[in-house]
């Protein structure tokens, strides 16, 4: 699950957003989807409000958009919010154009336009790539065109660095940040300083890893002894 910290943009968008990178599978070890028990807790969560929907060009192999496109497609597409993501790596190892690869993403997701759009994993690697490539002028242009709502990013680095792309790329509008209470004072992640610098900038948040792909809800048992005595609470 995804948490969205942010209202009154596009709508409104619900608490808890739908991630679909870790869907049931069929077989343990391959990428193939159980679509059969992964559309019943999307439709779980649907009819429960939830209403953002996460997916990616490279999740599950590339069937993470299918799979979005065929189970979503039956509900009213003003009810729900679908977001994706623009893989640098793949425009330099596939040789793929922005535009080729934007198109083949709603033809997979069956939708006309994605409500938000993000730069997949921006760090001071991959960040000079999408410059050298025009990739947000590129999309900025899809947005003006009414084929993206929003311009997102997922970010995975250091806080100066974050700060950096949001002063030289002002077109974003909501930065996806990994944030958890194992992360947030983390050196390496660094999720409250990313944060702040997201709220610095003006930027909406949505919250991605809460729980570390479940990680963190099955704890050792003196650390889970340690959360269950706060009883809802804090030291």
């Amino acid at each position: 699950m995804k948490y969205s910290v942010f209202s009154g943009i596009q709508g409104e968008v619900s608490k808890l957003g739908f991630g679909l990178m870790r869907l049931p599978k069929l077989y343990e070890g391959k990428e193939d989807i159980d679509f059969e028990e992964a559309e019943r807790l999307v439709d779980l969560a649907y009819k429960n409000g939830v209403n953002y929907f996460d997916t990616a060009y490279v999740y599950h192999a590339g069937e993470s958009e299918v799979f979005a496109g065929k189970i979503l497609n039956k509900y009213p597409r003003e009810s729900y919010k679908i977001a994706t993501k623009l893989p640098g790596w793949v425009i330099k190892n596939d040789g793929k154009t922005v535009d080729e690869l934007f198109n083949e993403q709603l033809e997979k997701c069956e939708v006309e336009y994605f409500d938000f759009y993000l730069f997949h994993c921006l760090t001071r690697k991959s960040y000079p790539k999408h410059k050298k490539c025009n990739t947000f002028e590129i999309v900025k242009k899809l947005k003006e065109q009414g084929k993206i709502k929003h311009i997102a990013m997922s970010f995975h680095d250091t806080a100066d660095i974050l700060d950096m792309i949001l002063s030289e790329q002002p077109c974003i509008e909501v930065v996806q940040l990994q944030i958890n209470y194992l992360d947030y004072d983390d050196p390496a992640v660094q999720s409250k300083a990313c944060y702040d610098v997201a709220v610095k900038h003006g930027k909406k948040v949505i919250v991605m890893e809460p729980v570390r792909g479940g990680y963190l809800v099955n704890l050792p048992d003196k650390a889970a002894e340690v959360l269950d005595n706060l009883n809802g609470g804090s030291y």
